[in-house]
């Protein structure tokens, strides 16, 4: 299915949920905010979130630092 991703078009299989997205971009979820339809998906709801055909993802990497 086809989805925005943090502004490009990109392509995942149909039914997969926010865990299975990060781990397909080897993204370890504790280090990233993730916003879908303009809605913060919270860390807990990743393994059930299901991305629908459309949906508009912006995946934000948080940094530490001082």
């Amino acid at each position: 299915m086809q989805i925005k991703l943090n502004g490009e078009d990109f392509v995942i299989e149909g039914g997969a949920t926010v865990a299975q997205l990060l781990h397909a971009l080897d993204i370890q979820p504790q280090r990233v905010a993730l916003e879908v339809n303009m809605y913060i998906v919270k860390r807990a709801d990743y393994q059930t979130y299901e991305i629908k055909e459309g949906d508009t993802i912006e995946v934000v990497n948080l940094v530490g630092g001082g």
